[in-house]
């Protein structure tokens, strides 16, 4: 059973066992009954309407904006673990040094320039570029430290580019959306009844009203906006940037 059917079943559910008691009671008011001295519940519900759906509201928008920071922290991580690669790679004889920086700037450009833009638009990443890390950590690896110093080098090197994986793994989990289905389905719904129950209360057409519903619905809007934007975060308008592996990009 689909989690779409089971929450379709589940809200009728709920709303059937409202209406059945609703109904039930009605049957049993008597003719001397006053309604007057029954609360008005309209306000009352729109009230709890509108705090529901801004703690629902809030806790999207601080959910996919953590995401959004760990994703910047991903790049981060990564840009500094292959920094920390041709920086360590001193120690090695230059022809094996030359090889470790020149495969690092290739991974590093390949990243940027090519699969940068697949990642934003796809999804995932590309196999070329888990290619280009493999080379590196070939480099690394499959030297035999001749001295030393150079053992002392070797494992920090092996740990740089651990590190540089793990973070590479940890930027596809990012890249795709933040928020399930489900969860856009009730962002959406619960604005549509937000908005929906202004009418309830008799909006008029003096100004006040009028603008005072207007600006509600763009608030709504906005924030629904603003949640879809951080939701993708290599992707869409406020998305975490290359600014990290660009530094590490070989002068051209």
């Amino acid at each position: 059973m689909s989690q779409w059917l089971v929450l379709t079943i589940a809200m009728a559910a709920v709303c059937g066992v409202v209406l059945t008691i609703t109904v039930l009671k009605e049957r049993r008011i008597t003719e001397d009954d006053d309604p007057t001295e029954t609360p008005d519940v309209i306000e009352y519900l729109t009230m709890m309407v509108g705090v529901v759906y801004a703690i629902v509201l809030g806790l999207a928008i601080a959910g996919v904006w953590e995401a959004r920071s760990a994703a910047e922290d991903t790049v981060r991580a990564e840009a500094q673990a292959l920094h920390e690669v041709s920086a360590r790679a001193r120690a090695y004889p230059a022809p094996v040094r030359d090889k470790i920086r020149a495969d690092v700037g290739a991974y590093v450009t390949y990243v940027v320039h090519k699969e940068w833009p697949v990642m934003a638009g796809q999804g995932e990443l590309t196999k070329h570029g888990g290619e280009l890390l493999t080379k590196v950590r070939a480099d690394v690896t499959d030297y035999h430290p001749r001295n030393d110093y150079e053992g002392q080098s070797y494992q920090p090197l092996v740990d740089q580019v651990a590190a540089v994986d793990g973070a590479r793994a940890a930027r596809a989990d990012a890249a795709d959306s933040t928020l399930p289905g489900v969860v856009w389905f009730g962002l959406i719904a619960g604005g549509a009844i937000s908005i929906g129950v202004m009418f309830t209360l008799q909006i008029r057409r003096s100004g006040r009203e009028l603008l005072m519903a207007g600006l509600f619905s763009a608030l709504i809007a906005f924030l629904l906006f603003l949640v879809w934007d951080f939701d993708a975060p290599f992707s869409h308008g406020i998305s975490a940037t290359t600014a990290p592996l660009r530094e590490l990009l070989p002068p051209s």
